[in-house]
């Protein structure tokens, strides 16, 4: 294998999921997500320290976001790490590192979700998941977005 870009996250929504659509009308989610580790340091205390991810879903999978995420869910996301560059308003060259998701499963229990119900499972008890094939064009971004 030469290389892999494969990220998998497992955290809560810091905000809701910001829904946007381009010039031809595909929908982009941005979200930010918080990862916690927790650790006891040489003292034997409890640690804690948070990592903020972004993350960007499109299409189906990004009003799938919209209708069923609120800030505080517990959400898995799967996809690849992405760097992207564009200008400011000032022309300086900007940068953000953010997850391209692929995949996401809702982790939450039913009860836990609001904003709307979750979508029905025939097994009752395995969390909803919504993913969206990787070949689909991602070429209609309009890049002079910083989102």
């Amino acid at each position: 294998m030469s290389s892999l870009n494969k990220v998998m996250i497992i955290g809560r929504l810091g905000a809701d999921p910001d829904v946007r659509y381009t010039q031809s009308n595909a929908a982009v989610a941005n979200m930010s997500v918080a990862t916690t580790d927790r650790y006891k340091d040489r003292n034997g205390e409890l640690q804690e320290k948070t990592e903020w991810h972004r993350v960007v879903v499109w299409n189906r999978l990004a009003e799938i976001c919209q209708q069923y995420l609120k800030k505080g869910s517990l959400v898995y996301f799967e996809g690849k790490l992405e760097t992207r560059e564009w200008e400011d308003k000032d022309g300086q060259k900007r940068y953000t590192t953010e997850v391209k998701a692929f995949n996401m499963q809702m982790l939450d229990s039913r009860g836990d979700q609001g904003g709307g119900s979750a979508p029905q499972n025939s097994g009752g008890s395995k969390p909803a998941k919504a993913s969206v094939d990787l070949d689909e064009s991602f070429d209609d971004m309009d890049d002079d977005l910083p989102f």
